[in-house]
C-alpha cells in the first residue's frame, strides 16, 4: 500500500467513524457533511475529496452497523438441510436485523449512488477488512454484494444447483422476494405498521415461503 493510499484510508476512517458516531448518538437522518466535519476535525469541504455525496457517506457509515448480522449468520444456517432451508434461515436472520434497524438497512440496500454498488462495498471492506469475518465462501460472496437482487441471486443459485427450482424461474422468483422485503421495510420506516419485530419477521418469512411455493419442484423440500 502506497503512502497516498494509507493517507486516503486514514481520512476515510476519520469521516466514516464520525458519521457512525452520529448514527449511534442520534439517527442516520441527522448526518450532515458539516456535522461530520466538525466531529472529525476537518473543514466540511474536505469531505467532498473523499465522498461523492452525503448518501455515499451514510452508506459507508451504515455498513458499520451490519457486523452483528454477519456474525449471527453462521448460527442461523448451521443445521440447514438444503439450499431452500438455508435460504429461508438467511432471510430470517436478515429480516431480524433489518427490521430492528430499518433506516440503516435502507441506507445500504436502497442507496441512491452514482457507481455500481459493488464499488462501494469493496471500498468499505478495503477500509475495514476486519469487518469481513466469516469464512463461509457463500456468505462472503453474498456480503460482498450490496444490490439485494445480486445477494438473493447467490442464494437462489444454490437452489437451482440442488435442483429445487428450475433456472428459468430464477429471475421471476428473485423479483417477487425483493418486492416483499422492500415493501415491508418501507412500511416500517414510514410507520405504517408497528407490530413487534418478531411478528413482522414471521409474517415476511411466510410471504417469502409463499413466493417459493409456486416454483419449487418438490412441494415439501424440507423432507428431502
Amino acid at each position: 500500500m502506497t503512502k497516498k493510499e494509507i493517507q486516503r484510508k486514514r481520512m476515510l476512517t476519520y469521516f466514516i467513524d464520525a458519521a457512525a458516531q452520529i448514527i449511534q448518538e442520534e439517527d442516520i437522518d441527522a448526518i450532515t457533511i458539516r456535522k461530520v466535519g466538525d466531529i472529525a476535525g476537518y473543514n466540511s469541504a474536505t469531505l467532498y475529496n473523499y465522498f461523492e455525496s452525503v448518501d455515499h457517506l451514510k452508506f459507508l457509515a451504515a455498513m458499520k452497523f451490519i457486523r452483528s448480522y454477519a456474525e449471527d449468520l453462521p448460527g442461523y444456517i448451521s443445521d440447514a438441510k438444503n439450499a431452500y432451508e438455508r435460504n429461508l434461515l438467511i432471510w430470517e436472520c436478515f429480516l431480524n436485523h433489518s427490521f430492528n434497524n430499518p433506516k440503516i438497512y435502507y441506507a445500504i440496500f436502497f442507496a441512491k449512488l452514482n457507481n455500481p454498488f459493488h464499488d462501494y462495498i469493496k471500498e468499505y471492506y478495503e477500509t475495514y477488512p476486519e469487518e469481513l469475518l466469516n469464512s463461509d465462501e457463500h456468505i462472503n460472496t453474498m456480503l460482498l454484494k450490496s444490490n439485494l437482487y445480486d445477494r438473493n441471486a447467490v442464494l437462489l443459485e444454490e437452489c437451482v444447483a440442488e435442483d429445487l427450482i428450475a433456472s428459468e424461474y430464477f429471475a421471476e422468483l428473485n423479483e417477487m422476494i425483493m418486492l416483499v422485503f422492500k415493501g415491508m421495510l418501507s412500511k416500517i420506516i414510514n410507520k405504517e405498521i408497528d407490530d413487534p419485530v418478531n411478528i413482522l419477521v414471521e409474517r415476511t418469512t411466510k410471504y417469502i415461503k409463499i413466493c417459493f411455493q409456486g416454483y419449487l419442484k418438490d412441494p415439501n423440500p424440507l423432507s428431502l
